[in-house]
């Protein structure tokens, strides 16, 4: 039987450590994050909406997210249930399954995708919450679809990609990516690259480029190597989202490379060595990366060049950085929002949410967290 095994990051940090001990007595090294560095606070951020749903399991942590359309915003709580609100005003709320929702939300023409632990994709009515269809996947679904051209884009976390009709619910389409014996648990969400065409990134360090009408791959490429010895070493997951940036698709991968591909040419214009599980940022012809490790790393988006690092969050489990307003923001293990100057890496500022960030996102100018806690919440510059 052909069996692939998913496992949490965690895991094959704690699997990695132990390999090195040659003793019988094996003792788990715990690696204390740095403390939270002293900064002069010169910008901030003020918290406009917040909402509270069911946390997380620690070893398992699902990015979890909330998304708006049409000033309505929309959430998911990992038990099972989904809501709509306006301001401090609920809309609806509706029970979509007695499994675990697992991928996060998706709202656009008119419905919301929310997808469970057994591979069931939901589609709801953005009005009333009502369920317009539902669908089964060959695998959990724990990364958020894409909304595109009249499709529903989502990926399974088998590999396998899968398009429906966003009205009716019918698959019009599969493809199959590659995927290795052993990988992470997780999955990269797939990111649009056109109006035509989605950008998929598998545990195989290859992105793909799938036209959404008929599902025939338009590039395959190769972005990341590995050199490990084990099969823990070799692991290469690409888990957060490719950036499509004019001409340029940036990656990142975990024990890899920060890679800048040429879509042109598709040809790889640079890449240097590093290891993230999140989603690179682009601005301002730069590149922000932020490091399993804990650092945080620009680079000259043309070049490769490393433009500065900020050193003092490791072992902080960052989550993704964005651009936000004129500062870099990035979140912590402790639910601190760091606000980072782009041009310098230097402290300008922080804030405080509630748990581990997971999700960062920028939409119509405001600042939306998720934490393994459950707590989700939109920001403005103070």
């Amino acid at each position: 039987m052909d069996r692939k095994y998913k496992i949490p990051f965690a895991l094959a940090i704690l699997t990695m450590a132990l390999m090195g001990c040659s003793s019988n007595k094996v003792k788990e090294v715990k690696v204390k994050p740095n403390p939270l560095p002293k900064i002069t606070q010169t910008q901030g951020l003020s918290q406009i909406f917040s909402l509270n749903v069911s946390a997380t399991d620690k070893v398992d942590p699902l990015r979890m997210r909330l998304d708006t359309e049409n000033g309505v915003i929309f959430a998911v709580d990992p038990k099972g249930e989904v809501e709509a609100l306006k301001g401090k005003q609920r809309l609806w709320k509706t029970k979509v399954t007695k499994h675990g929702l697992t991928s996060g939300i998706t709202a656009g023409d008119g419905s919301v995708f929310v997808g469970d632990e057994k591979g069931r994709l939901y589609a709801l009515d953005q009005e009333t919450g009502a369920k317009k269809w539902q669908a089964q996947l060959s695998g959990a679904i724990i990364s958020p679809s894409l909304v595109q051209n009249g499709r529903v884009i989502t990926v399974a976390n088998d590999g396998t990609i899968f398009a429906h009709d966003d009205t009716s619910g019918e698959q019009v389409w599969t493809y199959k990516m590659p995927n290795p014996q052993l990988s992470l648990r997780g999955q990269a969400s797939p990111v649009a690259v056109d109006s035509r065409t989605v950008l998929v990134a598998g545990a195989n360090a290859y992105i793909y480029a799938i036209d959404t009408v008929t599902g025939i791959p338009r590039l395959q490429r190769r972005v990341a190597v590995s050199d490990g010895r084990s099969d823990i070493q070799r692991l290469i997951d690409i888990d957060g989202e490719p950036v499509v940036s004019g001409q340029y698709v940036v990656t990142v991968s975990y024990q890899g490379q920060v890679t800048v591909l040429d879509l042109a040419s598709q040809r790889v214009a640079w890449s240097e060595d590093t290891s993230s599980l999140v989603r690179p940022e682009v601005a301002d012809g730069k590149v922000f990366v932020a490091t399993t490790e804990g650092k945080v790393d620009a680079y000259d988006l043309a070049t490769g060049q490393k433009l500065w690092t900020n050193d003092r969050l490791l072992h902080r489990n960052l989550s993704n950085p964005v651009v936000f307003g004129n500062n870099l923001v990035v979140g912590d293990l402790d639910g601190y929002l760091h606000l980072l100057d782009p041009d310098t890496g230097d402290f300008v500022g922080r804030s405080k949410t509630s748990g581990e960030v997971r999700t960062l996102r920028v939409i119509d100018a405001q600042l939306y967290s998720s934490t393994r806690k459950g707590a989700l919440s939109i920001w403005q510059n103070r």
